[in-house]
């Protein structure tokens, strides 16, 4: 257990390394990767544990060794998205743009990337981090690795809280552009209504004049003063509920834009971390909330 914690550590480590690696290659840009905010990609560690301890008997059959890897790498890594969306309704990576993935978890691309990299860390790699690991004092090692899973373990409760303060930012922003399309859906309803009604009234009017219903001149101007009295007082009540209701809305969007502005520790890491993320019900809301904190 002890030298099996070592490689955890020292393959998590590595695993950081190589996204932070692959993703300036990929973008030009330094970027703390993984879903940690520290120097490593547990996932890695996982992965490589599993594959040393069950794959290690087949060594020797290359062909065999590297199926294994595939398959194996490639399941941990579906299990491991899977569980990470259903837990914060976020989809962390997504490889639907590439052909031959599975719900976007994995692609075959990255899954035959894993194999060969398998095949590196198991004849090349792995046997110099045994000779490192045991030329490490026991009782010495077993402080550090103390204080390295203590930190971990800190670490992960931190990028949880993230996630769930980040979670109530979205939910909040949605609430208010839902209710901010709500109010304008209702001000256009009921200005249509009152146009409408406005006309319909005018057009009452013409009717019984051409139906000479009001022959009497005097009546006729009566009844047109009433009309034109009654649409400018619709006019102008009409008019306040759309100030108010444009009021309500500027706040609405002023409140908007102040939780869209906030940011709190770990939250731009982890968006820069993840720039494919999507949120299962938050999609405009996150959407929003990438391209104002991560233009700054």
């Amino acid at each position: 257990m002890y030298l099996y914690l070592w490689y955890f550590i020292i393959y998590a480590f590595i695993g950081w390394c190589t996204e932070v690696v692959y993703a300036a290659v990929s973008t030009g840009k330094l970027v703390n990767r993984g879903f940690l905010n520290g120097p490593v990609c547990p996932i890695y560690g996982f992965g490589v544990l599993a594959v040393i301890g069950l794959l290690t008997p087949v060594k020797n059959n290359l062909l065999l060794l590297y199926a294994g890897s595939v398959v194996l790498t490639s399941a941990i890594e579906f299990v491991t998205g899977w569980l990470l969306e259903k837990t914060f309704n976020h989809k962390w990576w997504d490889y639907s743009e590439y052909p031959f993935n599975i719900k976007g978890y994995i692609c075959f691309k990255f899954s035959l990337a894993w194999g060969t990299a398998c095949l590196l860390i198991i004849y090349v790699i792995h046997p110099l981090i045994q000779n490192f690991a045991s030329y490490i004092n026991i009782e010495a090692g077993k402080i550090i690795l103390s204080i390295f899973l203590t930190i971990i373990t800190i670490d992960v409760i931190a990028t949880v809280q993230s996630v769930l303060r980040l979670n109530i930012q979205l939910s909040k922003i949605n609430e208010m552009g839902a209710k901010i399309r709500s109010i304008s859906d209702d001000m256009a309803e009921k200005i249509s209504e009152e146009s409408i009604s406005i006309v319909e009234k005018g057009e009452e009017l013409k009717a019984a004049i051409e139906e000479q219903k009001l022959a009497v001149s005097g009546i006729i101007e009566e009844r047109l003063s009433e009309v034109e009295g009654t649409i400018e007082e619709r006019k102008e009540i009409l008019s306040q509920k759309i100030e108010e209701k444009k009021a309500i809305i500027r706040q609405l969007k002023s409140n908007r834009d102040e939780m869209l502005n906030l940011s709190f520790f770990g939250e731009r890491r982890l968006l820069n971390a993840f720039p494919g993320i999507k949120s299962k019900h938050y999609k405009e809301a996150l959407e929003d909330l990438k391209e104002k904190l991560l233009r700054k």
